[in-house]
């Protein structure tokens, strides 16, 4: 009888621990008290991702049936954070940002860092550099950043939280990251535009250190197929003329690349005197803004002939 009562027991307590943690498990994803909606991670399911190139850097954290939190720092640009959903519940607007202790460590003091704006898209919260340093550090510190919004349903709020467990084990990887990050990034370099002075088709200073970014680029990003040279003049000569100083212009460039090391395979190398104007040609103004060479990456496919027509109006 003794026995029957011993293992009761233990079966009792088995049963009530694995209750508490399918109660835990089921709490730690989305909590509704009170007329509020909670999105968090647990603990034992508190996840981060780490990844990094020398275009990007970015942790990522799982927030269980709401979607995910994104540090995202691209070359050239600074650190902003986002939230992405499939369909978020907060109405759009203005939502709340606070740091506050984690459930299991109460007592610390919420920091508020303001309002944020609330858009119904998949990425209805986007911050700039300054709040996203400021949740980095707060959770470095084992705070847990909140944002908080009323539904777009109904009258509950809906509260978004990121878990600060696990986070610091990737924060100095993210750092040394933001290090080897290229100054530029694609859409930056893109299209290069070069501007010349009058009958000029010598390249300045500026120049050569707008195509200097260009080649570091091109050396970086192997998937560039095709680099477009493009020499352009105003109408204030004679056309035979512009012709000339426009093929000067795009000579003077692409010479400039292939001595930095850009294959000549990739380049081509075109002039069209005055024929596309990126501006009327009645203004002083205007015209210095069509003496000109533009330089233009491309990824894929080659190019059409009519593609080409029209990238050479491009302003």
């Amino acid at each position: 009888m003794f026995i029957q009562y011993d293992t009761a027991q233990v079966a009792f307590k088995a049963f009530w621990r694995q209750f508490l943690l399918l109660v835990s498990l089921a709490l730690s994803s989305v909590l509704s008290q009170a007329g509020t909606l909670t999105y968090v991670s647990g603990i034992e399911n508190s996840q981060w991702y780490y990844s990094a190139s020398i275009f990007e850097c970015s942790i990522t954290h799982t927030i269980p049936r709401y979607g995910k939190g994104v540090f995202y720092h691209e070359a050239g640009e600074t650190l902003k954070f986002y939230l992405e959903t499939t369909k978020s519940p907060m109405q759009s607007g203005k939502a709340a940002l606070v740091l506050e202790a984690p459930d299991w460590a109460p007592g610390r003091q919420v920091q508020d860092l303001g309002y944020v704006g609330v858009v119904k898209t998949t990425r209805p919260i986007t911050l700039g550099q300054r709040k996203s340093n400021r949740m980095m550090a707060g959770l470095m510190a084992g705070m847990m950043p909140t944002f908080t919004r009323k539904a777009w349903y109904s009258e509950d709020r809906v509260r978004v939280r990121l878990n600060p467990v696990n986070f610091s084990q990737f924060y100095n990887d993210y750092l040394t990251c933001v290090g080897t990050l290229l100054p530029v990034n694609f859409r930056q370099v893109e299209r290069t535009v070069l501007l010349f002075k009058t009958n000029k088709f010598e390249l300045t200073s500026q120049h050569k250190n707008n195509l200097d970014k260009v080649v570091l680029y091109l050396n970086a990003d192997k998937t560039v197929s095709a680099v477009f040279v493009d020499g352009h003049a105003d109408a204030s000569g004679r056309r035979i003329s512009n012709r000339r100083l426009s093929k000067k212009r795009a000579e003077v460039v692409t010479d400039y690349l292939v001595k930095r090391g850009v294959s000549p395979e990739l380049i081509t190398t075109r002039f069209h005197g005055e024929r596309y104007p990126a501006v009327s040609n009645k203004t002083k103004v205007n015209r210095a803004r069509n003496r000109r060479a533009t330089v233009r990456l491309q990824r894929g496919l080659a190019t059409s002939l009519q593609d080409v027509e029209a990238d050479a109006m491009k302003r």
